[in-house]
C-alpha cells in the first residue's frame, strides 16, 4: 500500500469473472505521516480510506468483468459502515462482488476484514466511462502489473 499516491491495493488474490467476485490484499503501512495526525498516540487507518480501499476493489473487479473496456469511476457510496478499527500494520482482506451493471452505472458490494473479522463494508456504486486517453490505460496497464492482475482477464 502507498498512502501517498492512494495505491491501495497490493496485491489480487482471487479474481472470479465468471462469479464476479475478487479478494485483494492491502498492508497497511506501519508508518505513514497520515498516522501522525489521525491519531496521535494511537494511529488508525482513516475509514475515508477503507472507503477508498473498498472501490478500488471494486473497481479492479469491473475492469476485469469488463475487460478493460471501460473504467469505473467512484460515484456513490451507500451504507459504509466502520465495524472495527484498522491499524498499522494490519493486513487488510478486501472482497468485493458485482450486485448490479446497466445504464453506464454498476454497483458492489465490499467488506474489509483483517484476520478474519469483519472492519468494514459498503455499497458502492461507480460511473462506467471509456479510458480518457491512452496515457491512463497505459498507467492503469502498468498498475495491473505490479498488482498481479491475471493477464487473461484483461484481453477482449
Amino acid at each position: 500500500m502507498q498512502l501517498e499516491y492512494f495505491h491501495m491495493i497490493d496485491r489480487i488474490v482471487d479474481l472470479n469473472v465468471d462469479e464476479k467476485k475478487i479478494v485483494v490484499e492491502a498492508q497497511v503501512p506501519k508508518e505513514s505521516t497520515i498516522f501522525e495526525g489521525h491519531f496521535p498516540g494511537y494511529p488508525l487507518m482513516p475509514g475515508v480510506l477503507l472507503i477508498e480501499s473498498m472501490a478500488q476493489a471494486s473497481g479492479w473487479l469491473q475492469l476485469g468483468v469488463f475487460k478493460f473496456e471501460r473504467m469505473p469511476i467512484l460515484a456513490a457510496v451507500k451504507e459504509a459502515k466502520v465495524r472495527g478499527s484498522v491499524f498499522p500494520g494490519d493486513l487488510m482482506s478486501i472482497e468485493a462482488s458485482l450486485a448490479h451493471e446497466g445504464s453506464g452505472y454498476a454497483m458492489t458490494e465490499a467488506k474489509i476484514r483483517v484476520g478474519g473479522k469483519l472492519r468494514a463494508n459498503s455499497t458502492l456504486t461507480f460511473t462506467l466511462i471509456p479510458f480518457p486517453n491512452a496515457d491512463m490505460r497505459r498507467y492503469m496497464d502498468a498498475i495491473a502489473k505490479r498488482v498481479g492482475f491475471p493477464q487473461q482477464a484483461d484481453s477482449p
